[in-house]
């Protein structure tokens, strides 16, 4: 089974975009973006093992390995200029992706990293180990879900195996030492997100020696959602491509 989804194949683009969900997600979540993005641009987003299409498929529970795997899987995809997005859990795998790539001699041109903490400054908060109420609730609370579907029995047994998984992939997560990233980053938060600060955000530049740049946009933890239009207007702006018409 492919690692990426690509909504819309464009041939005649000029980069990729690879974009990686949060803890949780699965590639649907960027299917929109398609539609919205540059013609420049051609979107591929991550389909995580133990969901959506890949729901046989074993779970993955070490944040490196899975940017091992992610890395791999885009080598195909590396011939032309690259960027990686990752919301919050994908924003660290986007981080490692990147890292494994420059050593291969194939870095990325740029980085965006939304909605999380720096991979060196991760938070204490632990939601694996909760019991299933409990992680529902820390889901609806994020935003990112619908609180009625997660009150479906059945749906909730698809789906808390796999976001059980994907919190103790990301909470087990360490930054190690290794190669320092020389791509270019741009940290985006939404300016009331409960679980990152601007401060916070702001530690992204730490990990890179290439440009760093803060975006702030209103809204909480998923703030990408209703400013889609605004997070793709940046990355244009970023990777200098035209907007869609």
């Amino acid at each position: 089974m492919t690692w990426f989804r690509c909504a819309e194949t464009r041939p005649w683009a000029s980069m990729r975009l690879f974009c990686l969900p949060h803890a949780g997600g699965s590639a649907v979540f960027y299917r929109s973006w398609a539609k919205e993005v540059s013609p420049a641009v051609e979107v591929h987003a991550a389909q995580y093992p133990g969901r959506a299409d890949r729901m046989a498929d074993p779970f993955v529970t070490d944040a490196h390995q899975l940017a091992r795997l992610l890395a791999g899987a885009m080598a195909p995809l590396m011939d032309r200029p690259t960027a990686l997005f990752g919301h919050s859990m994908g924003a660290v795998l986007a981080y490692e992706v990147a890292r494994l790539l420059q050593e291969r001699g194939s870095a990325p041109v740029h980085v965006f990293a939304s909605g999380t903490r720096a991979p060196h400054d991760r938070g204490e908060d632990r939601v694996a180990g909760r019991d299933d109420d409990a992680v529902v609730a820390e889901i609806v609370g994020l935003g990112g879900t619908d609180a009625e579907a997660l009150r479906d029995p059945e749906l909730r047994e698809l789906v808390l195996p796999y976001v059980r998984n994907d919190f103790a992939l990301i909470e087990d997560y360490a930054h190690r030492p290794g190669t320092r990233l020389a791509v270019p980053i741009t940290a985006i938060v939404g300016d009331s997100d409960p679980h990152v600060t601007e401060e916070q955000a702001a530690a992204w530049g730490e990990v890179t020696d290439g440009r760093f740049a803060l975006k702030v946009l209103p809204g909480d933890h998923f703030y990408l959602v209703p400013c889609q239009s605004d997070v793709i207007a940046e990355i244009h702006r970023t990777l200098e491509v035209p907007a869609a018409s």
